[in-house]
């Protein structure tokens, strides 16, 4: 990692990839600032506060008020927005206003919100909190002696968790994509990073180690096989493209996300934080959308499928 990359804010560190970021940052050397709407420190999910939490300097702010964080802007290398939500909370509640149950029973059933802690819905918390930060973070002049370009890291994600998962989770997260790059024309002195991960999960803290080893192995023989063998992901991709209707004018069948969740393999958390951080160095200069086997390259191996370009998902 080059020295250039001192300092960083994480946007929601006390979360589940905020946190393994900071972690991994600070095991890098790296200056650590988080910010969240509580402002609190990381705990485990039962109540412990590793030693590392310590190193972390934690601020409350919200990311929609650019004043709540707007000095520590010129003082850092970089941003990494991990804050988003997997289920849209806003949904839940009027499920529940609505005595809809049934709805409101599939909504929560082994899946919960991937770093938010207070209510929001997609558009709120998967884009315009985003791109908020994204034009802060650009409008700010860094200080003296930070000359490398700046990267504003966003964590996005693969199109993989459809029909559980509304269609608007994954249509916010590639709306703020798209107004990040749109932000970052005008700005050269900074870079988008799009980090596209699938399934996410730890064996401690998110234990779902065995839909994770499925997938895995799905991934891995989707990726062993001659193009021309016909597998299940690549004829879900076929049928969702060709035959089913489009979920929206922007979003193909929820077939295509089942094709996804087939054939690119889930990461653990960890591992994700490194590939982050090694995102930021200089030397790297990785832009643009981030996928799962790319990370891997980051990191330093590449098992479950074929290299690809930094620049690809």
């Amino acid at each position: 990692m080059s020295a250039a990359v001192q300092k960083i804010l994480v946007v929601g560190g006390n979360g589940f990839v905020g946190s393994a970021v900071c972690k991994a940052a600070l095991a890098r050397g790296m200056g650590v600032t988080s910010v969240s709407s509580s402002g609190t420190p990381y705990r485990t999910p039962k109540g412990h506060t590793p030693d590392w939490v310590e190193k972390v300097e934690w601020r409350k702010a919200d990311a929609m008020n650019p004043d709540t964080y707007a000095d520590i802007l010129p003082d850092v290398n970089a941003v990494v927005h991990t804050i988003g939500t997997l289920l849209d909370n806003t949904q839940r509640n009027k499920q529940f206003h609505d005595k809809d149950f049934v709805g409101l029973l599939k909504s929560i059933t082994g899946i919960s919100p991937v770093e938010a802690r207070h209510l929001g819905g997609y558009e709120k918390l998967n884009r315009d909190t985003a791109i908020r930060m994204c034009k802060a973070f650009t409008a700010s002049k860094p200080s003296q002696g930070i000359t490398d370009v700046r990267p504003f890291v966003y964590i996005s994600a693969e199109d993989f968790g459809r029909p559980v998962v509304s269609v608007r989770y994954i249509e916010t997260k590639m709306a703020a994509e798209r107004k990040i790059d749109e932000i970052m024309r005008d700005h050269p002195q900074y870079r988008a990073v799009h980090v596209r991960p699938s399934l996410i999960y730890d064996p401690e803290t998110r234990p779902v180690t065995i839909p994770a080893k499925l997938f895995t192995f799905s991934a891995w023989m989707h990726a062993g096989m001659p193009s021309f063998v016909p597998m299940p992901a690549s004829i879900l991709r076929w049928l969702g493209t060709r035959v089913f209707p489009k979920a929206t004018e922007q979003t193909p069948s929820a077939l295509v996300s089942i094709a996804t969740l087939l054939s690119v393999p889930p990461i653990r958390v960890d591992h994700l934080a490194e590939a982050i951080c090694s995102s930021l160095d200089p030397a790297k200069n990785v832009k643009g959308p981030i996928g799962v086997r790319a990370m891997r390259e980051l990191i330093g191996w590449s098992k479950g499928g074929p290299k690809t370009s930094l620049s690809q998902s």
